[in-house]
């Protein structure tokens, strides 16, 4: 997903491309089933490597193709959508986007059956547990030249993920129970090695710090460098993780149009100095505060540790991504989707709006799944 050219020759906009990750759920018991290798049976002879098996078997996971343009983005995600949604009906499961399980399994859902996930399986196995752990996260990747690039945008776009973490957050209930957090999926994928804000790093470093995690036994291999914005291991890109899976689609386009432009604000305007020293504990400080509240209520000021109102905090992200998304033509699309979440709420507040309805954890899914499939 190398860099391209757009925006009349105002700067470098990278390309960009999105990785959803869904549950598959029983259309009567609401709850995850294992029929994630039906369903990519169905769908690998029309998408190939662009739909993809998940850590348990009743995820899946659909890429888009590398693009410049936003409303190519937009189209090939409602695409995937489509395909994922009739394979699932075919399969006797509904697709659904959310950060975690709403209503619990009878059984604990198996890991898929590679052996890279059995062996995860084998040495982490207290972080496998079939039934809490199962996380569904939206990832965006930016087009870089090389793994320097990727690791100065990575540093850059450090203080401000915390606010997109908050206005993603669509994961209030941990598997039956409402857990009080509006994202409690990056509390649970805590649990794994690595999982959290990135260090700064530039290439040197990241080489010396991802091999010795491998070296140690931390990890098992790269792969499982889980930070909230990380270089992939496999294509030329900055990997930013931080956000729930959304059933709603211009919220996943919302994402990606502001993590690109942050990274494009930060081409075109390069820093002289050293990225911002924020320091790690304020860093965690930060996301557990998006974690608790998401879009409303106390967010954490990366920069200064002050508590802040999280609409603040947010007007601060769009501030920063603006140059970036102007010089994409994104600008007035950003705006416009940041206002109708404003307005709406975001993803765990329709989550807790429909259980309200009539206190049942069947309406949260059925709304997950409608919106996902729509």
């Amino acid at each position: 997903m190398g860099g391209v050219e757009v925006g009349g020759g105002r700067g470098a906009v990278p390309t960009f491309g999105v990785e959803e990750e869904f549950f598959l759920v029983d259309p009567l018991t609401r709850a995850p089933v294992p029929r994630g290798p039906d369903v990519l049976r169905a769908l690998l002879p029309r998408l190939g490597g662009r739909v993809q098996a998940e850590f348990y078997r009743c995820q899946v996971e659909l890429c888009t193709r590398p693009t410049a343009s936003a409303a190519e983005l937009r189209a090939d995600l409602a695409a995937l959508r489509s395909l994922a949604a009739g394979a699932a009906r075919d399969a006797g499961c509904r697709l659904m986007a959310s950060g975690t399980v709403v209503v619990p399994p009878d059984a604990p859902i198996p890991v898929t059956d590679t052996p890279r996930y059995r062996r995860m399986a084998r040495h982490f196995g207290a972080v496998v547990d079939g039934t809490h752990g199962m996380v569904c996260g939206c990832h965006v990747h930016i087009g870089t030249e090389d793994r320097a690039q990727a690791l100065l945008l990575a540093n850059e776009l450090r203080p401000y993920l915390p606010a997109l973490q908050g206005l993603l957050a669509n994961s209030p209930f941990r598997a039956g129970l409402e857990s009080g957090f509006a994202g409690w999926r990056s509390v649970e994928f805590g649990r794994w090695p690595t999982a959290g804000p990135a260090p700064v790093l530039d290439a040197a470093g990241y080489e010396h710090t991802a091999s010795a995690l491998v070296r140690s036994g931390v990890l098992l291999d790269r792969r499982m460098i889980y930070w909230f914005a990380r270089p992939s291991e496999h294509v030329p890109t900055l990997e930013v993780r931080v956000a729930d899976s959304n059933a709603d689609l211009d919220m996943t386009v919302l994402l990606a149009l502001l993590v690109r432009g942050l990274a494009t604000t930060a081409l075109l305007r390069p820093r002289n100095g050293p990225a911002p020293a924020v320091p790690a504990a304020r860093m965690r400080a930060a996301h557990a505060a998006a974690a608790r509240h998401g879009d409303r209520g106390d967010a954490v000021d990366p920069f200064t540790g002050a508590t802040v109102p999280a609409a603040e905090r947010t007007s601060a992200l769009l501030r920063r991504a603006a140059p970036g998304l102007a010089a994409a033509g994104d600008l007035d699309e950003a705006v416009r989707l940041l206002e109708r979440t404003r307005r709406a709420g975001n993803g765990a507040e329709r989550q807790r709006a429909a259980y309200r309805r009539a206190g049942r954890l069947r309406d949260v899914v059925d709304d997950l799944v409608a919106v996902t499939e729509a």
